[in-house]
């Protein structure tokens, strides 16, 4: 699918071939999370642990690093062609090695077909609305109004079904398991945090620091760098048997300190000022995905790990999806609200405004037909950048405010014991 992604002529084609690339391409990552838990010992864990979260976290952190550079160098087809043959190498190693599990074709007989379709129906829909709710000012568009009582319908639905039927193709009795609960929880705020990070600095270096995508690449590296120095450490005391719980509180309020500190963007914020923000939020990643990891899935039964790992990932996913779109209109209003604070605030007689006018009048005196006017025009334009920059850290802020909010979770968490798990047998 990969590769015809790279052969996509227009917009149309592209999204088919993307959305049949999700569909083949989505069991992967449950697939794996599974495996670990079935065929490796509590004794190992920690170890494949630490590679696993390595892979799924430093994924969307140092994919736009690396798109922005191979699309700035080559082109963009190659971002798609990039997977191919590493893709086939590891299938071609799973097919000769990976025989830790054989297919039961007699599911096919009672395979929730139905159920699969109204949860595709039904998370595309709500993807939708997510996109662009903000852009059609949400519920006031009849088509996501229309589109938003069919996802709350379809969710209804599904849970009805997956309830009743006889092998649902999402269990949602695993729910009632209150670690795996939590663990769920913890993923979709880290899916929130994880996301929002990575798409509002970005934004922030494009559209304020005037980053080309090599400068914002360089910059968004930092946080994958100190992934990997803190992955060690953080497998260390996994194996070592520290408590989980200890170590995602290091996580989450390691990523809401990260968050705070990013906080305090100018409109003149250079590098340096990156740096440091991003190396703690690198640095607690890995205290975030392994103790969640293991809390939702370290004690589940084996016959469960299988759907329990589809639906743990499931909710970072979405959490992803619903914080992109939260974080989106909260930056489109607070904008709008933090631009008419300041204007309604400069009084007329403000000496800096005046002398900020004078500036812009004498810079463009002769450059333009109309200096004074274009003064007034730059004033404004530097008002409603400085209303974005403000509303960009009050986006981190609240992030942090959610992380730290989430931990109040961990005192009822179980420490998952992994030396003592014997499920995975």
């Amino acid at each position: 699918m990969s590769v015809l992604c790279s052969l996509a002529t227009n917009i149309e084609s592209m999204i088919i071939f993307r959305a049949l690339q999700g569909f083949f391409g989505g069991a992967m990552i449950p697939t794996v999370f599974s495996t670990v838990f079935i065929i490796f010992p509590p004794s190992q864990r920690p170890k494949i642990t630490i590679l696993i979260g390595l892979v799924v976290t430093v994924a969307p952190t140092l994919g736009p690093t690396l798109g922005g550079y191979i699309t700035e160098i080559l082109s963009w087809h190659f971002m798609f062609l990039l997977n191919v043959i590493p893709g086939i190498f590891v299938c071609s190693v799973v097919f000769l090695y990976g025989h830790f599990d054989k297919p039961n074709y007699n599911l096919l007989k009672n395979f929730d077909f139905l159920g699969i379709a109204i949860m595709a129906l039904t998370l595309g829909l709500l993807q939708y609305v997510l996109e662009e709710g903000n852009k059609k000012g949400w519920l006031e568009d009849n088509v996501i109004l229309f589109l938003s009582i069919a996802v709350a319908l379809g969710f209804i639905l599904l849970i009805i079904r997956e309830l009743t039927f006889i092998n649902p193709i999402l269990d949602l009795k695993t729910f009632l398991h209150k670690d795996f609960t939590f663990g769920c929880l913890y993923s979709f705020v880290m899916g929130i945090g994880l996301y929002g990070a990575v798409y509002i600095l970005p934004l922030f270096l494009f559209t304020i620091a005037g980053y080309d995508t090599l400068q914002i690449g360089a910059t968004m590296m930092v946080t994958g760098i100190a992934q990997f120095l803190s992955a060690p450490l953080a497998g260390r005391m996994l194996g070592a048997g520290v408590d989980l719980r200890l170590m995602l509180i290091i996580g989450l309020g390691g990523f809401a300190l990260g968050c705070h500190l990013n906080s305090f963007l100018t409109p003149d914020s250079k590098f340096a000022e990156f740096v440091l923000p991003q190396f703690v939020r690198g640095l607690s990643l890995m205290f975030c995905f392994i103790p969640t990891n293991n809390i939702a899935l370290g004690n589940m039964p084996r016959e469960k790990v299988g759907n329990a790992s589809g639906l743990y990932n499931l909710t970072r996913n979405l959490g992803g999806a619903v914080g992109l779109a939260v974080i989106s209109t909260i930056l489109t209003n607070d904008t709008k609200i933090f631009m008419q604070y300041l204007s309604e605030n400069i009084p007329s007689t403000s000496i800096m405004a005046m002398e900020q006018l004078d500036s812009y009048t004498a810079l463009l005196s002769g450059k333009v037909f109309n200096p004074e006017k274009a003064s007034y025009l730059l004033l404004a334009n530097k008002i409603n950048t400085d209303a974005f920059v403000i509303a960009i850290n009050n986006i981190f802020n609240m992030i942090a405010l959610l992380f730290i909010l989430i931990m109040l979770l961990i005192p009822f968490t179980s420490n998952i014991k992994l030396s003592g798990n014997t499920n995975a047998h």
